[in-house]
């Protein structure tokens, strides 16, 4: 009888995971992935879609056409996971019986945590916000923009600096730079959560006149003033606001007992395995592992998962490692970007940004959708160095 394979979710990490377990195992194994939608959206297009850069029909596929056809896909809601009896319950009253589980949920948006940000924050964290981001900043003769981060950890660590690299850009396009004020709000004492991307980042900021305020962390936003609030106790006003809001893990993990106090996986750094279930295995976004939250963390560790399966499976030494390999791209504006290259035990040494790297990222983006989820690139798990000047990579 062929081993039980369910995956949790259908993102980057969830669909490449399974696809690599159906090659690998073959009639071995039966692979289900569950999605509540069956749509696989590319969110890292988000931040394009608000600043008027890509379209929204681009940005989500049909996510039975990116699965192996012996792959089956279950469109619907999990509700809650049984680990002991090794079954996930589904919204709609099945169950599905798994033998080993991946957790590939992603992670959830919880903007109403922070009072006043429904009513007058926008954010580029989601398909719909992207859009009504989008009419704002077409609306938008002048005035301050803030970028603030309402939460930590957020997805994507990169992209409240490439929003005001390209905010700016846009302004200046539009012809209201000169009336407009852009501030980075950030909740450390840098720009950047990396202290070597700060590094390369703030003086091209204060080069465009981009305003950085630090130790900002956002507690509330006040509709009728138009002002932010941060827990230090400082105020900034705004005519147009964008923030990151704060992120949880899913609810399933959270009601199936399976999760820390944030809904985050406790998950082994190497192993990708659940540190109270070695049947269960977490990776991308879901996890509580100290890395980015983005699409190329989890496209680096769904081989580590599908090799360490199908391993056990077929009664062999588990052997893949996940070592921390983290590759994204920053857009600094200006048709250029740069490159962030790292793991567990080697920071990143970014270029500094040039039209390589932009044209690079430009590239990957469309080519997304025929190479990562399929595993059509080389296996992002090999030895190479951290720091490999052609290392293969997915966007954060």
């Amino acid at each position: 009888m062929p081993a039980r394979v369910v995956v949790l979710g259908g993102g980057v990490g969830g669909t490449l995971a399974a696809n690599l377990l159906s090659k690998q195992l073959g009639r071995d194994a039966q692979v289900t992935v569950v999605d509540p939608t069956g749509i696989h959206v590319y969110q890292p297009g988000f931040l394009y879609l608000a600043l008027g850069k890509a379209h929204a029909q681009w940005l989500a596929r049909d996510e039975r056409t990116l699965l192996r056809k012996d792959v089956e896909l279950a469109v619907e809601a999990a509700e809650r996971i049984e680990p002991d009896e090794g079954v996930v319950r589904l919204a709609r009253g099945g169950s599905l019986p798994f033998d080993y589980l991946v957790l590939a949920t992603g992670a959830r948006l919880v903007p109403e945590q922070v009072p006043g940000m429904v009513e007058s924050a926008h954010s580029f964290y989601s398909l719909e916000g992207a859009l009504r981001l989008r009419e704002a900043l077409r609306r938008f003769q002048g005035g301050r923009i803030l970028l603030g981060i309402a939460g930590i950890p957020y997805k994507c660590p990169p992209a409240p600096v490439e929003f005001v690299f390209m905010v700016e850009e846009y302004l200046r396009k539009r012809g209201v730079r000169d009336r407009s004020e852009v501030t980075l709000l950030s909740p450390l004492n840098r720009a950047f959560t990396i202290e070597s991307a700060s590094k390369v980042v703030q003086p091209i900021m204060e080069q465009r006149g981009i305003g950085l305020t630090t130790f900002f962390n956002v507690e509330e936003v006040d509709p009728s003033t138009g002002v932010v609030t941060s827990l230090e106790g400082e105020k900034a006003e705004f005519d147009l606001l964008v923030l990151v809001p704060p992120h949880r893990g899913q609810r399933v993990i959270e009601e199936s007992g399976l999760g820390d106090v944030g809904g985050w996986v406790p998950t082994n750094r190497s192993t990708l395995q659940h540190q109270g279930h070695e049947r269960i295995f977490a990776i991308g976004d879901a996890t509580n592992l100290p890395i980015s939250k983005s699409g190329s963390t989890a496209h680096f560790e769904a081989p580590v998962v599908a090799s360490r399966i199908a391993s056990l499976i077929r009664g062999t030494e588990p052997r893949a490692a996940y070592q921390g390999r983290v590759m994204c791209f920053l857009e600094t504006g200006g048709g250029k970007a740069t490159a962030l290259r790292f793991d567990y035990e080697h920071p990143p040494t970014p270029p500094q940004p040039n039209r390589f790297w932009h044209a690079a990222k430009w590239i990957f983006n469309r080519i997304y959708w025929v190479t990562v989820p399929q595993g059509r690139i080389p296996e992002p798990h090999s030895k190479r160095g951290a720091n490999h000047e052609h290392d293969d990579g997915a966007d954060a």
